[in-house]
């Protein structure tokens, strides 16, 4: 079965487990540091994904002062930048992003030197809206990202399919307005539109961009 979307102004991408397949990266980054720190690496795991580094370590390390938080930052992105292993890009997501060339943004909770690598690794460009986690002052689930990426593109933020596939982004797209298009694979699927990658999805133009799909099954 397909489903078909639309009409869309723009999309707006998150970047690791929807552009691209770097979550085995993220995974060894994050028990790394989970190990480094003394704290339970499931519940490292089971809360990180789609969120800012900064938010994921100050809850883990309540109470720490902001130089260790900024140490503890900066020894987790120094990790992330060396180990680029396996990443690339989801089958299909060049030729969706081809098509969607001018209108499409990316809203991910990485920083920029980590956007920048992970982007480069996978072989895509970059849109001329990005937005990282050194852009916002409150990340996913937070809408903020979201809205400002549709800000800068002058579109409404309620016309934007949003492609994700964290709990955290879902709700941080939904919270802004869009519609939300999750990539399966990272965890179950939660919202109501669902695709495993963007092999067979199509992308026309009648008022808007319209986009098909096959759905999960």
């Amino acid at each position: 079965m397909t489903q078909t979307l639309g009409p869309f102004q723009a999309f707006l991408f998150d970047m690791d487990g929807t552009i691209l397949t770097s979550i085995a990266a993220v995974d060894r980054a994050w028990r790394a540091w989970a190990r480094r720190v003394g704290v339970d690496e499931e519940a490292v795991m089971a809360y990180m994904h789609g969120r800012r580094a900064i938010d994921t370590i100050g809850y883990f390390l309540p109470g720490a002062d902001p130089a260790r938080l900024a140490a503890e930052f900066t020894w987790l992105e120094d990790f992330e930048l060396a180990d680029i292993r396996g990443i690339e890009p989801i089958p299909g997501v060049h030729e969706l992003l081809a098509a969607a060339e001018g209108r499409w943004a990316l809203v991910t909770s990485a920083s920029p030197p980590i956007a920048h690598a992970r982007v480069k690794a996978a072989g895509i460009a970059l849109p001329k809206v990005v937005v990282t986690s050194a852009d916002v002052s409150r990340g996913k689930p937070d809408p903020m990202g979201y809205l400002l990426a549709a800000e800068r593109m002058g579109v409404d933020p309620a016309r934007c399919l949003v492609f994700e596939d964290a709990h955290a982004g879902i709700a941080a797209g939904q919270a802004a307005g869009a519609t939300v298009m999750q990539i399966l694979g990272t965890e179950a699927q939660e919202s109501a539109h669902a695709i495993r990658d963007y092999a067979g999805v199509t992308l026309r133009e009648d008022g808007g961009l319209w986009l098909t799909a096959r759905t999960p099954g």
